[in-house]
């Protein structure tokens, strides 16, 4: 037994020996089994397409090594190869569509003159008006898209438009993949394509009151920013944007907003001039460093006392952009004291300890004292008591489908950050408001609407448009505000009032270690005002 041993000892040492030379004794701690076989495989066949490599050896496949070569090849078993149909993959097979690798991205958003020049303003009513524009929408191929055709994704998950309409985009070469033409939306699409779809763009109206500078000097920019202006690109919204605006008009560039406010408050809104100097006041705002003090009008007579509301704070939709009063919400703060009061209404001041989404206006409204004109927390959709100590006598999908239902009927989805594309079956059934108060409501902003509404035009057959890729071009340079393929186009909107952009919500002043900015006091706040 013994002998067996030190027979087989040394024909494991003489197969150590021959198979070094050949570099298949791997060192230890490398990697080895059936895991490492893709990787290597991978690795090896990339120079193959880079070089064109045709002829010779398969890649992997050991150059001699010294006069023991023969031997070790005639000991060993074959590495198994390649797996050709991957090869062929990688390099295009005969009729199978290539999907270049995605490009590298910048870090960040900056928008420079190119996207400023898209389009200019125009002033009308009191309103700051964008013309309309082409624009191309541009994203690469999501993980639940692979697989699936580019009907099933537009006739899914961009309802806007009936499927007839990207037949016609089609048609006009307005659809683009991997930078080639679309033909047949029938293709299927893979992992890491790349689409571009070019639209015929028309933004909302806001206020055409200017954003005036408060302050500026190498490190920040502070602005007071009016009621109705988004802070930066979202929705609908691009030229019409606090970012957009001091591009264009202010040569304020590249600039990093050190925190938000909602489109339709108004007030003190700072930007940093560098990465630095944000993550600075980025890290005082972790640490509670910051103090934030707001002003508004609420219904009736608040408490003359100072109050001070910690009920927690739950995202009801991220979506819709509505939360409300929860026990499994997150814990926050606001401290309110009441400025004065005209009989009707109270103007209070608000400090936020904490910084929940919409936190002073779900705080004002759990109290019994919503904001005067809020479109979302002083609506009929809460119920009778309209929130007042959290009491909403329906679920949340109930809720917001009246909400929804409310502006849709009034065409102010803007107000809730939608359009129509991002409205999904169970929030558009507004023939069923869930409650008699709710239906109630809606059948006299039906009525409204109908009468302030200007009229849709005859929508012609959208498959019977046919322009081709080169008249596109053209029909696009000819006359970039009209598109025989836009919907909005036909669309005569009723323009919003100045003052129906205005809600009484106003971010008075920000204090931080080193800084205060201060912006003024809004009209509807002075004690005299009488606008309720």
């Amino acid at each position: 037994m013994w002998l067996g041993c030190r027979g087989w000892l040394a024909v494991l040492v003489r197969w150590h020996s021959e198979l070094c030379p050949l570099g298949l004794i791997t060192s230890r701690g490398s990697c080895a089994g059936p895991m490492a076989e893709p990787f290597l495989v991978e690795s090896e066949a990339a120079p193959a397409q880079q070089n064109g490599v045709a002829g010779g050896p398969p890649l992997g496949t050991p150059a001699p090594a010294g006069p023991d070569a023969e031997l070790g090849t005639r000991e060993r078993t074959p590495a198994p190869a390649a797996d050709p149909s991957r090869r062929k993959k990688r390099r295009g097979a005969a009729g199978e569509r290539v999907v270049p690798p995605p490009k590298k991205r910048r870090t960040g958003v900056s928008f420079g003159d190119e996207h400023f020049a898209e389009t200019s303003y125009y002033f009308e009513g009191g309103l700051r008006k964008v013309r309309p524009y082409y624009f191309d929408f541009r994203t690469y191929c999501k993980g639940r898209w692979v697989g699936q055709s580019l009907q099933h994704v537009f006739s899914t998950e961009f309802r806007a438009q009936p499927l007839a309409y990207y037949e016609a985009a089609v048609r006009a070469g307005r659809l683009r993949l991997n930078e080639e033409p679309v033909r047949d939306l029938g293709i299927v699409l893979k992992d890491n394509d790349f689409l571009r779809n070019t639209v015929h763009r028309h933004e909302p109206p806001v206020t055409a009151e200017p954003i005036r500078l408060l302050a500026e000097n190498e490190d920040v920019v502070v602005v007071d920013k009016p009621s109705s202006i988004p802070v930066h690109p979202c929705g609908r919204f691009r030229h019409n944007t606090v970012i957009f605006i001091l591009g264009k008009e202010h040569q304020l560039k590249e600039l990093h907003p050190l925190h938000r406010l909602d489109r339709l408050t108004s007030g003190v809104l700072m930007f940093a001039k560098r990465a630095a100097i944000s993550e600075k006041i980025h890290e005082q705002v972790r640490d509670r460093q910051l103090e934030k003090e707001y002003v508004c009008r609420v219904e009736g007579e608040f408490p003359a006392t100072e109050v001070t509301c910690k009920e927690p704070i739950l995202v009801v939709s991220y979506k819709v952009g509505v939360c409300r009063v929860d026990p499994r919400g997150k814990p926050c703060e606001t401290v309110f004291q009441r400025l004065n009061y005209n009989g009707h209404s109270s103007v209070v001041r608000c400090r936020p300890l904490t910084g929940r989404t919409h936190q002073i206006r779900v705080h004002l409204q759990f109290l019994g004292h919503p904001i005067l004109n809020d479109p979302i927390y002083n609506s009929v959709a809460w119920g009778p008591s309209r929130g007042r100590g959290g009491h909403i006598p329906k679920t949340d999908e109930e809720l917001l489908r009246d909400l929804v239902a409310e502006h849709q009927a009034k065409q102010s989805l803007d107000v809730l950050d939608l359009c129509e594309s991002d409205l999904s079956p169970g929030l558009t059934d507004s023939t069923a408001p869930s409650s008699e108060t709710a239906r109630h409501s809606l059948d006299e902003l039906a009525t409204a609407a109908q009468k302030m509404d200007g009229v849709v035009e005859a929508a012609p057959d959208l498959s019977t448009v046919a322009i081709g890729p080169e008249k596109a071009a053209e029909s696009d340079m000819s006359d970039p505000e009209t598109d025989p393929l836009c919907t909005e186009c036909r669309l005569l909107r009723q323009d919003p009032s100045p003052q129906d952009l205005v809600m009484f919500l106003h971010a008075l002043r920000y204090k931080g270690p080193d800084f205060e900015y201060v912006s003024p006091m809004p009209a509807w706040a002075e004690g005299d005002w009488q606008g309720d």
